[in-house]
């Protein structure tokens, strides 16, 4: 991902005075949007769109009924007693309120209902799109910047909808109406107002700027000290901080923080006085000049005190539409660089993608044999590869141990399997079936992992199991529990298969979260079992006991595992030992010792009495 930019532009981005953000423009300039594109959107919601335009009209046309009303009764209701028409110019008044207020109502909610509507469809295509990237994009693209995509720049879609455009339409409307009203009203005050005006706007856009620029200031401070909070005050974070002794220097940090947004907080909310009172002062003063015109002979024209008052209201109406419509290339900018981004996760290449033809693969007529044919595999940006010239099979049924030093390539071999990667060069097979002719929904049917990096869902245990196989029965999934070795610690619970696990299973050792994870596997009854340092989280006690549960569980199955322990290798019906992504030697674990090679040379360095095999991780 090459945009700069973290996050989008939200609800209010785009203030009076602002200046077009810097990592907008070169969003678009590095993903140019289609307008085309972007109208394809709204297209389904042409008919909505347009009665909200034709009521944003409708409601500005008739609030510039006011002003004229007042006219007739400052200068002919009240003077001539006319009483009949004092009260239909009051009804008048009450009749434009109610009416634009009813339609401010209606467009808000067809505008909202719009806006909610695509949002919800954009939303769900980036998640499901997202859904199907491979691991590669999200090893190299911030959790955050995935987050705040999905919330802040779809959610920024409500405002376009509903603010940007609508007060655009609105804006304008108000403006051309309101111009041609005073011109109607005074042609000589109509003048004067474009002398006024101006400077007026001018001064009030130059203290908007400075406030800004403080308010993103303290911003950017505010989201540090959140940053800081979100890292200090975690589990991991607290952790860390007794650890390593670092809680009173993390205190000083934060106290310097705080400090600084103490400061930007006091000028933010001076800067704000300023522009208020920037505001009250031009909203004083040119309605004093007007006074001033309208009661000097040269200036008057005979203009009456109704035609004033009213041209006065008229003209406060115009300052705020007229200042946002000045505004407009900046929240057109914003807008555009929120779809960019939002397109831009939108057209990500899928990488690992089902088959334009796939070959059906029926769970009950699989077998489950595994066959790497000539695999090489390189990482993205890597300068050499990961697995090089790798030939095995992997018979069904049967099991096979992988065997290496850290960096040798097994975590990478046995992740083809799943498909996690596939294969720069070469093929891997399931009953002779290329994995990429197999869709991959059904190759998550064949094929269950257990990594050794175990991840719970915040949920309940039940909840978590059944994550694996949503329609499973309780009966089944304490089935898995029992399997696993972890439906008695389960039951003994207070809450049970109901207990909340915490953040990322927290709550829980990482032996009993492995238990769980492996009872979540087991639970999809895959043909092939992938076992990633599965038991590497569990003392010898425990590990002998899922070690025995996984031992029955994978008859029939065909096992990929990567331990460290010799207990989990030596009875494995093969043992292939990598070195840098090649195959460096197979056989079982006696015809291995006997060959004395690198496998024996394992042994002897871990020290077989230990029962481990330290530097096969």
């Amino acid at each position: 991902m090459t945009s700069p930019h973290f996050g989008g532009p939200g609800p209010g981005r785009g203030p009076r005075g602002a200046k077009v953000d810097p990592a907008d423009r070169a969003q678009l300039a590095d993903q140019p949007v289609s307008l085309r594109r972007i109208g394809a959107l709204f297209r389904p919601y042409r008919g909505q769109i347009t009665v909200v335009v034709a009521l944003i009209v409708a409601s500005s046309l008739i609030s510039l009924a006011n002003p004229f009303l007042v006219r007739e009764v400052i200068d002919r209701a009240i003077p001539d007693k006319d009483v009949p028409l004092l009260v239909w110019t009051v009804l008048g008044m009450l009749a434009v309120t109610v009416s634009v207020s009813v339609i401010g109502v209606l467009q808000t909610w067809i505008s909202t209902t719009v806006g909610q509507r695509i949002m919800h469809g954009l939303r769900t295509d980036v998640f499901s799109h997202l859904q199907r990237q491979s691991l590669g994009f999200f090893t190299r693209t911030r959790g955050g910047e995935i987050q705040s995509r999905l919330t802040n720049d779809i959610g920024g879609m409500q405002t376009v909808v509903t603010s940007t455009a609508t007060s655009i339409a609105s804006n304008l409307t108000t403006v051309v109406g309101t111009a041609v009203a005073m011109a109607v009203l005074s042609w000589r005050l109509s003048l004067l107002s474009l002398i006024v005006l101006p400077p007026a706007i001018w001064l009030t856009r130059k203290v908007a700027r400075m406030r800004r620029a403080i308010t993103a200031q303290r911003q950017r401070t505010l989201a540090d000290m959140q940053t800081q909070i979100e890292e200090s005050l975690s589990i991991s974070g607290i952790q860390l901080g007794k650890t390593l002794g670092a809680g009173p220097a993390m205190s000083q940090r934060f106290s310097d923080s705080s400090l600084v947004l103490t400061d930007l907080e006091v000028r933010s909310e001076l800067s704000g006085r300023w522009r208020m009172a920037t505001m009250n002062i031009v909203f004083a003063a040119i309605p004093a000049l007007l006074y001033l015109a309208a009661g000097l002979p040269a200036t008057s024209g005979g203009m009456t005190i109704g035609t004033l008052v009213a041209f006065t209201g008229l003209q406060g109406a115009l300052f705020r539409p007229l200042m946002q419509l000045l505004d407009v290339g900046v929240s057109v900018t914003s807008s555009l660089a929120l779809f960019s981004r939002i397109f831009e996760y939108l057209d990500l290449k899928v990488e690992i993608d089902d088959p334009e033809h796939p070959v059906p693969m029926p769970r009950a007529t699989v077998a489950g044999t595994v066959r790497f044919d000539d695999v090489a595999f390189r990482y993205e940006n890597a300068d050499r590869d990961a697995l090089t010239g790798v030939d095995v099979a992997v018979p069904a049924g049967s099991s096979l141990a992988l065997v290496g030093e850290t960096g040798s390539g097994k975590t990478t071999l046995a992740s083809l399997v799943a498909r996690l990667h596939d294969p720069t060069s070469g093929r891997v097979s399931i009953d002779g079936v290329d994995l990429r002719d197999i869709t991959l929904a059904e190759l998550s049917e064949l094929v269950g992992v257990v990594s050794q990096e175990t991840y719970l869902l915040h949920a309940t245990i039940r909840e978590n199991l059944r994550h694996a196989r949503p329609e499973a029965t309780d009966a089944q999934i304490e089935d898995a529990a029992r399997a696993a070795q972890v439906h008695e610690l389960i039951a003994s619970l207070p809450d049970g298969y109901d207990t909340m696990v915490g953040a990322r299973g927290h709550r829980f050792s990482g032996g009993e979260k492995q238990r769980i994870a492996i009872a979540r596997t087991l639970l999809r009854d895959p043909r092939i079992l992938i076992l990633d340092e599965a038991t590497s989280a569990l003392d010898n006690e425990t590990e002998r006991a899922v070690q025995d549960a996984l031992d029955t569980v994978s008859r029939g199955r065909t096992t990929i595992t990567i331990a460290h322990r010799l207990s989990t290798i030596e009875g494995a019906d093969q043992i292939v030992v990598l070195d840098h992504g090649r195959v460096a030697e197979r056989g079982t674990h006696d015809e291995l010792v006997a060959l004395g090679g690198r496998y024996a040379a394992l042994l002897a360095r871990s020290g077989r009495g230990a029962g481990e095999l330290v530097l096969a991780r």
